[in-house]
């Protein structure tokens, strides 16, 4: 069901954009999906195995957000403490 209110608000949106606007609009998707494919590729890799691709996928924008906040805090403490990294 959520699916497809989301499916209506899409159409409903491509018919009140010109044919130009639909372009520039379908391409700013398409960043943001690329975005958020690159954002679970590096967490998958950060996480060593303890979170998938496919998992770092399925989470909400709100908790890749926190993910990747902790992500950056961990490598900040490791730099600091002079640890490796690897």
């Amino acid at each position: 069901r959520h699916y497809l209110e989301h499916a209506k608000f899409f159409r409903s949106r491509l018919l009140t954009l010109e044919s130009d606007q639909i372009v520039a609009y379908i391409d700013q998707m398409e960043k943001e999906c690329n975005d958020i494919r690159q954002e679970a590729l590096k967490m998958s890799w950060f996480m060593r195995g303890g979170l998938s691709y496919e998992q770092a996928l399925n989470l909400s924008s709100a908790e890749r957000g926190l993910l990747s906040a902790l992500i950056k805090e961990n490598l900040e403490t490791t730099k600091k403490s002079g640890l490796p990294f690897f």
